[in-house]
């Protein structure tokens, strides 16, 4: 069985809640850049919107301490109970990004943050959109990713982040770089548009996020070390 292949299967065993992001084009994609990494006993891991638990989970599988965090109540029911499925330990804890972590620092941390761009201002306080709305330009939580991740990485302690190219990458590698981090995108892919993004395609393109007749998203992972 190939490594994608392998992938598939993995997150297709894992069960989700409802109004819990189910593992997706992006969790794969990041799943394999997580594969390029040193990671072993020892190594500590935060996983920042853990949604199903499947990056933990592949975290813990390669030998890592894991912490999971995620706002919403029923995403940490679901990443603990497909931990407990899969026999793998992890810590679930709740927490906005980073905000009840202070002081703390972590060897790997890795985000699949909500990045899709809204026609609507502001963000969703509860319900399954809090998965996915990020604001007019998709940067909403992207932004706020970038401005707390640096402080807790270790030195030589590294981020690994996705999202969708419409939120331009060049923004988060020099946000990255601002703070201090040596960073560059890894991996692109291109995916079929979702379902939430058909839902806004003539607002897309009305925009210019999205050119007309295009039905494909560039997804990237951010690699960004602590020099």
């Amino acid at each position: 069985m190939s490594a994608d292949m392998a992938e598939n299967t993995r997150t297709a065993r894992l069960m989700t809640l409802p109004g819990v992001y189910a593992p997706q084009h992006d969790t794969r994609l990041l799943m394999a850049a997580l594969n390029r990494e040193a990671i072993g006993p020892g190594t500590e891991v935060l996983d920042v919107g853990t949604g199903s638990g499947a990056l933990a989970l592949h975290a813990a599988q390669l030998g890592a301490r894991v912490t999971a965090v995620d706002v919403a109540w029923r995403a940490l029911m679901t990443a603990q109970l497909n931990a407990l499925l899969h026999r793998r330990r992890i810590t679930v804890q709740r927490s906005d990004l980073l905000s009840a972590l202070p002081g703390r620092s972590y060897d790997l941390v890795i985000c699949n943050p909500p990045y899709v761009p809204s026609p609507v201002a502001g963000l969703p306080v509860r319900g399954a959109a809090r998965a996915w709305e990020a604001g007019r330009d998709g940067r909403a939580v992207l932004d706020r990713v970038c401005g707390t991740a640096p402080a807790a990485l270790r030195p030589g302690g590294r981020l690994l982040l996705v999202h969708s190219g419409l939120c331009d990458s060049d923004v988060t590698v020099r946000r990255l770089s601002d703070a201090g981090l040596q960073a560059r995108v890894t991996d692109r892919a291109f995916v079929p548009l979702g379902p939430v993004m058909r839902s806004r395609l003539r607002w897309l393109r009305e925009t210019g996020l999205l050119d007309e007749g295009d039905m494909t998203e560039e997804l990237v992972v951010i690699r960004a070390e602590h020099a």
